[in-house]
C-alpha cells in the first residue's frame, strides 16, 4: 500500500469521524427514548456548511479507499 495513501487516508477518516460527531443531535438517553423533538427544520449557517464538508469528506475516504485497492500490489 502506498504510504501517501494510507495517510490521507487517516487524516480524512479522523476528519470525517470529527465532522460526524459535531453533527450529532440528541444525544444521550433522551434522545434513545425520542426526547428529541422531531421537528423538521432546514439547516441554515454553519450547520449547512458542516453537512456540505461531511459529503465531501465522505466522497474523499470512498476514493482514498478506491484508489489504494487500484495501487494495491497483486497476489498473483
Amino acid at each position: 500500500m502506498n504510504p501517501f495513501l494510507a495517510i490521507g487516508q487517516v487524516i480524512v477518516s479522523v476528519a470525517l469521524m470529527v465532522a460526524i460527531l459535531l453533527q450529532a443531535r440528541g444525544t444521550g438517553l433522551s434522545g434513545a427514548f425520542g426526547g428529541d423533538s422531531a421537528v423538521y427544520r432546514s439547516r441554515r449557517g454553519i450547520e449547512r456548511r458542516l453537512w456540505q464538508f461531511t459529503i465531501v469528506l465522505a466522497v474523499l475516504f470512498a476514493i482514498f479507499s478506491l484508489a489504494s485497492y487500484g495501487f494495491a500490489p497483486s497476489a498473483a
